[in-house]
């Protein structure tokens, strides 16, 4: 049975068939011979489907994670409308979908689901950047956003695979509250209480308090004081050579003039 459309004045508007008529639907090919189980796509289009043939089309597309779904009909580029078929497909075939329609609209964007157990919210992060220490707007429980796992505070991600004591969850907690830092060669905690920035750890190595970094020198460049005395130190060493440079050959021109 075939649709008819008429274009009618300047709105070329569609003349739709009579929804009390017996169609055939297109996907089963099957006659129906109540006009109910017409499916209606909110009149975008007049193709005659049934309704138990569109959700099953539905559910299949939802399997392949397509949530804009368009009209089984090969030559009809409209799209079927959520809103207008949620009490056809049921709550749980609706959620779906609408879980399918938000994570598409998100592609592209980084994201992830909350670790804590009784949550699972999907996270996007939009502020861009290496994002890590995160907080569920769902639960309120911090995670880290680069393994995706709950927050372990003071260790890597690589070690907080590793972490089965629960003391050393909690003196990791108490690291970061106390903001010790880390040795960059042997990772051992040190507290600086006192004194110079410039720390040494038991295992040798010279490291600053302030930014984490291993230094070779007495000094480093993470603040203006240290950069100040570096370029000092670097200044007067080459005025020193300059210097030295202008006393060998003012010497040597004041014996080059005592022989002639």
């Amino acid at each position: 049975m075939g649709n008819t459309l008429q274009k009618t004045d300047q709105n070329q508007e569609q003349e739709l068939p009579d929804e009390s008529e017996p169609f055939t639907c297109e996907i089963c090919i099957e006659p129906m011979l109540l006009p109910n189980k017409k499916f209606n796509n909110q009149n975008r289009c007049v193709h005659p489907f049934c309704i138990d043939c569109i959700v099953k089309y539905i559910s299949v597309k939802l399997e392949d994670n397509v949530g804009k779904i368009p009209c089984p009909s090969l030559s009809c580029d409209q799209f079927l409308d959520p809103i207008s078929c949620r009490n056809l497909v049921g709550p749980q075939l609706f959620v779906k979908w609408s879980d399918v329609l938000c994570e598409s609209s998100v592609l592209g964007v980084p994201q992830c689901y909350c670790p804590h157990r009784n949550c699972s919210a999907l996270i996007l992060d939009e502020c861009g950047g290496n994002a890590k220490r995160s907080q569920c707007p769902n639960c309120k429980r911090s995670f880290c956003f680069k393994c995706k796992l709950p927050w372990h505070a003071g260790f890597q991600c690589e070690e907080n695979r590793e972490l089965r004591d629960t003391n050393d969850v909690v003196f990791g907690v108490l690291a970061e509250l106390k903001k010790w830092k880390r040795c960059p060669l042997c990772r051992h905690f040190v507290e600086l209480s006192e004194g110079c920035k410039i720390v040494k750890c038991r295992c040798g190595a010279n490291f600053c308090y302030s930014c984490g970094r291993r230094v070779y020198r007495h000094w480093c460049t993470c603040d203006a004081a240290s950069w100040f005395c570096i370029r000092a130190v670097q200044f007067f060493c080459i005025l020193f050579v300059i210097l030295a440079i202008l006393f060998v050959w003012w010497n040597f021109q004041i014996s080059k003039r005592s022989k002639n």
